[in-house]
């Protein structure tokens, strides 16, 4: 065979080689990114069961309580008003896991929520007949179970998240990422640190 097609036969073959070496490196990586994500939206998943069984109980809180307190009207409508806008950004967290901006939003509403129920659980301990209500009772320990289980869902999911990014971030993984797009993904936390701690619901 001629020593130039030799050499050029080589060389082509020496291409295509590194070629398909470099795609399935290519596809190795994107598929542990798709991997990594949609294990942190499974993670949320688990986050948005507690969140709902969470939403379902507050209004049953604030119908318990109305009886009792007549005159503070203001802080029940406050405790629904930050339900139903944490309502509304679950659903769009929900919609889409992956949005970072979305998250921050969940995020918001639910440290609002959060301060509302401290402040109505706060008002309560001055009625002694609701304190002795047994349905309240019933729920409040309904929500503490609820709450505890959203801070172990929560923690899941940040480690989820942090694994993705983490990945997502180093190289050469960062290329692949850039060019397909692979978005980072949102820690789920409590910003303010007076709202991390969930509201003392327990009656004694």
């Amino acid at each position: 065979m001629d020593p130039v097609i030799l050499t050029v036969l080589i060389v082509v073959g020496g291409v295509l080689f590194f070629g398909v070496i470099v795609l399935l490196w290519g596809i190795g990586i994107y598929n542990q990114l798709v991997t990594l994500r949609n294990r942190f939206k499974n993670a949320f998943a688990q986050i948005d069961v507690q969140l709902k069984r969470r939403y379902d109980l507050i209004p049953n809180l604030v119908e318990v309580a109305k009886g009792y307190l007549k005159h503070e009207r203001e802080t029940l409508e406050a405790v629904i008003s930050a339900r139903n806008s944490a309502v509304a950004a679950q659903g769009r967290a929900a919609a889409d896991p992956a949005d970072a901006g979305a998250v921050k939003q969940l995020m918001a509403a639910e440290g609002a929520l959060t301060g509302t129920l401290g402040r109505l659980f706060a008002l309560a301990e001055a009625y002694p007949d609701l304190k002795a209500n047994a349905t309240m009772a019933q729920l409040s320990e309904e929500l503490t179970t609820t709450e505890n289980k959203v801070s172990f869902a929560r923690q899941a999911y940040n480690d989820a998240v942090m694994g993705y990014n983490t990945a997502r971030e180093v190289f050469p993984n960062t290329i692949i990422a850039g060019a397909c797009n692979f978005q980072a993904a949102q820690l789920f936390e409590i910003e303010n640190a007076a709202e991390r701690q969930a509201p003392k619901v327990a009656f004694t």
